[in-house]
Formats: C-alpha cells, sequence, structure tokens
C-alpha cells in the first residue's frame, strides 16, 4: 500500500496544469525543446507599518536536494493514469505516462542561480533553469515552493537581527508555523542571521546548538503542588546549574519572580556556577526589562542576560529600545547597559511573515531553443502591470559597487555581453521606458557577477554548504549595502537595472507581439 506522503512530496509534488501542460508539449513533440525559464519576486515584503527594501534569498539548498533525489514512482505513474476526465476518458495518455516513468527526473535541468544567503533584488533573475520544456514545466510549482517561503523568512529574520543592534535573536517559532514547513523556516531564520532556534532537530542538521528554557507549565507544577514558584526554581537550577535561565513572569515578575530568581541566582553562585538570565514573556517589557536589570544590578548581577518574548518583531523590538532609553535614566542606568544585555526570543511574527505572509516569486519563460543550432528565440509576457514584465531572453545579472565599495545598482545583461568595471555604464528602467542613467566610472569601481552554476548533472555542485558560509554572505552583503536601502521604514529604492542591449531587445519583441496581435 503506497504510503500518502509517497504521493506528496515527490514528483508529483506539483499543479495539475503543469502535467497538463507537459502533455500538451508531449503531444506536439515539443517536450525536449531546451528552453530557460527565469525566477524572480516582483516586490519587496510590506509589512504595512514597516517595509523591506531588499531580501535575502534561502531555500536553494533543499530544493536542489529535492531535485537530485525525485524520481517517478511507479505509485505516482498508476496515480496519474487514474485520473479521468469529466467525459470519462483517461486524462493522460498511456504514451505520455510511458515517456513520463522513462524520463521522470530532473537530471537534464541545469540551474545557475545567486547563491543561498545572498542579498537580492525585487524583479532581477534570481535563479535561471534551462533544460527540456516539460520537465523545467513540471518543476515550477516545487521550485516556487522551495523558495519563495524561506526568501520570505530569511528576510524578516534578517530585518529583526538588524533591530536587535548586536543583541542575541533566537527564533521560537516550531509550534506557531505552517506543519513541517516549519522546519523550512526555522533553517530560513538561521541564514537570515538569527543566533540559534528552539527547533532541535534542524537545529542539529545545520550544526547549531538548540536554545530554550522552560515553560510556566514548570512553574504551575510546582505550585499546584504547594510547593511554590522559589522550589520550581530551585529545581530548574539543579537540572541545568550552567544553563540556568528562568522565566520570571508567572505570578508577579517585580513582586514575585525576580526576587526568587535573584536567591536561587546567589545559591548558583555560593556553588559555583554562573547563572544566565531571565525571560519575560508578558507585560510591558521595556518597562519590565529596565527595572529587572535595576534589581539584578543591586543584588550584583549586571552579567546575566534579560531575554524578551511575546510577539516581537523588529518594529516591536525598535519600539522596546527607544522606550528604554527613555526610561533607563530615571533608575539610574545606562540605557546601552539595559540594551547591551537584552537577548530576542521572536517566533509567531518571524516564522509567518507578520504583515506580509507570501513572497511574490514567480517562475517565467523566456526564451527556447531555436531550431537553428545554437540559436535562442527570446520569449515575453506583456501586462497592464509593468512590474509583471519578464526580462526576456538569455542573460547574466552583475552586481555594481561604487567607489565606497557600497552596491549601487543590479543590472541585468544579455548572455553575450560582459559588463567593465571603471567605465561609463548606461542602463535602464526594465519596466520604466524612457526612464535611464549613466553609472560614471568613479562609481563604476568594482562589478561582481551574481550567478553561479548551482545544479547540473543530476546533483547540486556545492551540497551541504555549512550554515556558517550561507549566514557569511548575508553579513557580507549587508556590510555592502547602503543603510538607506536597509532602512525600517520607507527604504531608499535599490536600482534593479538592465543594458541597453536588453532594453532594445524588450522594445522590439513588444513591438513584435502587439504588431501580430488582431485589431481591436
Amino acid at each position: 500500500m503506497t504510503h500518502p506522503d509517497d504521493l506528496t512530496t515527490g514528483f508529483l509534488f506539483t499543479d495539475q496544469y503543469q502535467l497538463s501542460m507537459a502533455q500538451l508539449y508531449w503531444r506536439q513533440g515539443l517536450h525536449d525543446t531546451v528552453a530557460q525559464f527565469d525566477y524572480f519576486f516582483r516586490r519587496y515584503p510590506d509589512y504595512g507599518e514597516h517595509q523591506a527594501g531588499y531580501a535575502i534569498t534561502a531555500g536553494l539548498g533543499t530544493l536542489l536536494e529535492w531535485m537530485a533525489t525525485t524520481r517517478v514512482s511507479s505509485d505516482e505513474i498508476e496515480a496519474l493514469r487514474s485520473q479521468q476526465t469529466a467525459g470519462g476518458t483517461q486524462r493522460f495518455d498511456d504514451g505520455f505516462l510511458e515517456w513520463l516513468a522513462e524520463f521522470g527526473s530532473f537530471d537534464s535541468l541545469k540551474v545557475r542561480a545567486v547563491p543561498e544567503g545572498r542579498v537580492v533584488h525585487a524583479t532581477e533573475p534570481i535563479a535561471i533553469v534551462e533544460g527540456p520544456l516539460a520537465l523545467a514545466q513540471i518543476v515550477e510549482t516545487s521550485f516556487l515552493n522551495h523558495l519563495n517561503y524561506p526568501t520570505l523568512i530569511a528576510t524578516k529574520a534578517s530585518r529583526i537581527v538588524e533591530q536587535a543592534r548586536g543583541g542575541q535573536v533566537l527564533e521560537f517559532g516550531l509550534r506557531r508555523g505552517p506543519n513541517s514547513g516549519a522546519n523550512a523556516g526555522t533553517r530560513a531564520s538561521l541564514i537570515g542571521g538569527a543566533d540559534g532556534s528552539s527547533n532541535v532537530g534542524v537545529s542539529h542538521a545545520l550544526g547549531a546548538d538548540p536554545k530554550g528554557t522552560h515553560a510556566h507549565s514548570m512553574v504551575q507544577l510546582f505550585i499546584a503542588r504547594g510547593e511554590g514558584e522559589l522550589a520550581a526554581f530551585r529545581a530548574y537550577a539543579d537540572a541545568n546549574p550552567d544553563e540556568c535561565l528562568l522565566l520570571v513572569d508567572t505570578i508577579d515578575t517585580l513582586g514575585s519572580g525576580i526576587p526568587n530568581a535573584i536567591t536561587v541566582f546567589e545559591e548558583l553562585r555560593q556553588s559555583g556556577h554562573q547563572p544566565l538570565g531571565i525571560r519575560l514573556d508578558s507585560g510591558d517589557l521595556a518597562h519590565l526589562a529596565v527595572r529587572s536589570a535595576r534589581m539584578l544590578d543591586d543584588a550584583g548581577f549586571d552579567d546575566v542576560s534579560i531575554v524578551l518574548s511575546s510577539d516581537l518583531d523588529e518594529l516591536a523590538m525598535w519600539q522596546i529600545r527607544e522606550q528604554i532609553h527613555q526610561e533607563a535614566p530615571a533608575y539610574d542606568l545606562e540605557p546601552a547597559a539595559v540594551v547591551g544585555r537584552l537577548v530576542y526570543g521572536v517566533g509567531s511574527r518571524l516564522i509567518s511573515s507578520h504583515g506580509d505572509p507570501s513572497l511574490g516569486g514567480v517562475f517565467k519563460l523566456v526564451g527556447i531553443a531555436s531550431e537553428m543550432p545554437g540559436e535562442w528565440l527570446p520569449a515575453i509576457k506583456i501586462s497592464d502591470t509593468p512590474a509583471k514584465m519578464p526580462i526576456p531572453g538569455r542573460k547574466r545579472l552583475w552586481r555594481v559597487y561604487d567607489r565606497r565599495g557600497l552596491a549601487t545598482a543590479d543590472v541585468v545583461s544579455l548572455e553575450t555581453e560582459t559588463l567593465q568595471s571603471g567605465v561609463d555604464l548606461v542602463v535602464h528602467d526594465p519596466h520604466r521606458p524612457g526612464v535611464s542613467r549613466t553609472i560614471a566610472a568613479v562609481n563604476n569601481a568594482e562589478i561582481e557577477e551574481l550567478h553561479t552554476v548551482v545544479f547540473d548533472d543530476g546533483r547540486p555542485t556545492d551540497a551541504g554548504e555549512p550554515l556558517v558560509v550561507l549566514r557569511g554572505r548575508r553579513d557580507s552583503d549587508l556590510q555592502r549595502l547602503d543603510v538607506g536601502v536597509r532602512r525600517l521604514v520607507n527604504p531608499h529604492r535599490y536600482h534593479v537595472s538592465v543594458t541597453t542591449a536588453v532594453r532594445d531587445l524588450q522594445n522590439a519583441l513588444i513591438a513584435s507581439v502587439r504588431d501580430q496581435a488582431p485589431d481591436a
């Protein structure tokens, strides 16, 4: 008997219309035509009160592993054979199913992409898939599924980490995430800069140390038994003498939790152990952080952490920090000293990308191989919404850095073009006709090509890249991204442009398609 997961995570992890189109291509004899599809997203996440001005690409490693290991199975072929049309006939031809049974893998596809963990921008081709048309079509849904959500979460994590201003960020979203998809969210959070996660399995898989303390239920248990909060804290400290971090808001944070935590911390210190800190999970977190810091300092524990949790995101963290700067002096505290000991536990609002829960990533045909060897036919989609029009043709993606060493534009060129630094570069907006600019030689100090081959001959070219490499890319790219683009609210617009050759190709294709359209 076939396990349901065998049909839900393998080759049939796709949309029905992908298979319908693949059968059409097979019937027309076009299924082996070499085609190119681009993956890109149309706009940055907009969270309402604040907006992203960049994104962090994530999910590629998991996608490529899936592509390398996925083969159509006999059970999947039979599932397709069992489908019937409204007229009662078999929906998929036996001939098509025989072809699929023989060639149903993604080994023939080649993927070039911006490596995982890097800063990427709206409308530019982040990944390019080239190979037989039918298989490139079938892979679309899984491609989008594996990249859209992780990129969304890595972007949110990166923004949260920036607002921590050097403080640790821990991801606690497993219980609130979308079923097993929360694993992808955890991985993306760590790529996006989170220092650790409560997710044990993913943490171990990535070589990270899982993080966590205890829940209110542990304290409630001791209260229900008549032993009280202090007994609960002592029991936890006894079990975790070198990692004692106490949740202090089960009863009364300032009247009970902090005093009892201090008692236990003093006992730990006397026995030769150093307490880690406290966690605040409810109430006015900024005010409680200041008051807790004062009480801990007075007791001689100015070196322990204060972990904040409860619906945190980048905006809430910014507001907490601003409130602490205003309140701390009233308690004879340096604001920086309070903020500097904070650790942020982020859960629901990170794992759900609160405010904008989906990324508008798309996968569009941009060209097919001509019958003439070595020649290509570019493809274009014309839309009343300009941002929905993909950049046509075979192409390369470049990042231009100015004399400060900061990224000033990403530029899409034809495959045959090579951009040179140190010369004037004329570029054009791909979606606003007539909008052009010249990047002067002095602000064209360095040019980097962003795409690399990441999948070829049925396997990833850099399988199993360690987390430190993925996070390092994010850190390096952010250091070279203008602070205006990284701004929390209303970020400065980063330019994604095309070369003159791409612009001319685009205009010619638009004119050609419109000439073919029937008169209104």
